[in-house]
């Protein structure tokens, strides 16, 4: 691998990241909701695998400053570390999207749809994916063959976020632009949502037999306590009923009318989920 990922809980059941170039030794945090499960990280580098640099007292040697922090979007949860972590590490950059300048603490870089920039070695790509909120923003991670993607609140595993700011076409519209990313990209939202999102995608689509062999693969992973990010694109486009807003199963279920257009039946599915108890 040319880069790691360490997902860093934060609050209830946020997830911040830290990525690595696993080359260069930069890093950068996404999203960091909250500073203290970031900064204890670094200190103690409890995630590092052995055969980064270290020094006689087991320090890693050269560069471990963080070089930025990328947020998806300007909501607190995403965002509510920033200004303390940019205190105690510097990062070059604070990244967010044009639209949300003065709503991102700490903000220095503003980026748009198609900007790209670098990670040490790693090509980073910026998709504009309106929806959960109008200046949500995915970071894509590319080096060779393998392929990363930071989605925040957007797209969840199995689900996706709350139409807070946009409409069921911006969302409909953003997903199907992720969706087009390679299908073995890594998915990295920005909540442990995953378990409570595949019962509604069960319950929506209950003979889908790739939904039922993950609810088993999280049930196992969550009972360790172990996080189920990632995910892969390829896995959201057989699970995710967000992204399977045609399937005939699901409009059944919801009592979508099959010719009702694929941003309205994703406004449907939405409002089902935000019902579902």
């Amino acid at each position: 691998m040319s880069f790691e990922v360490t997902p860093i809980p934060c609050l209830s059941d946020n997830y911040a990241y830290a990525i690595r170039c696993t080359k260069t030794n930069e890093m950068a945090i996404v999203d960091p909701s909250e500073a203290a499960p970031v900064i204890a990280w670094i200190e103690s580098l409890c995630d590092f695998h052995a055969h980064v640099p270290r020094d006689s007292r087991g320090h890693v040697k050269g560069d471990r400053k963080i070089s930025a922090i990328w947020n998806t979007h300007h909501h607190p949860d995403h965002v509510g570390g920033n200004v303390e972590l940019a205190a105690k590490t510097t990062p070059r950059d604070v990244i967010a999207y044009a639209s949300d300048k003065g709503r991102i603490p700490g903000q220095t870089k503003e980026v748009m749809e198609g900007d790209t920039f670098k990670l040490g070695d790693l090509e980073v790509s910026i998709l504009h994916v309106p929806g959960h909120t109008t200046g949500a923003i995915a970071y894509v991670v590319r080096f060779g063959n393998e392929t990363a993607v930071f989605t925040g609140d957007t797209l969840f595993l199995a689900g996706c976020g709350r139409l807070f700011e946009g409409t069921p076409l911006m969302m409909h519209t953003s997903l199907s632009k992720l969706a087009k990313l390679p299908g073995d990209t890594k998915v990295f939202c920005g909540r442990e949502y995953t378990a409570s999102n595949l019962k509604f995608a069960h319950h929506a689509e209950p003979n889908n037999t790739d939904i039922k062999a993950r609810i088993e693969k999280v049930q196992a992973a969550r009972a360790k306590n172990e996080p189920t990010v990632p995910g892969t694109m390829t896995g959201e486009l057989a699970t995710n009923p967000f992204l399977r807003v045609n399937s005939p199963a699901i409009r059944d279920t919801l009592k979508i009318d099959p010719a009702t257009n694929e941003g309205d039946a994703l406004g449907a599915i939405r409002a089902a989920k935000d019902s579902f108890r």
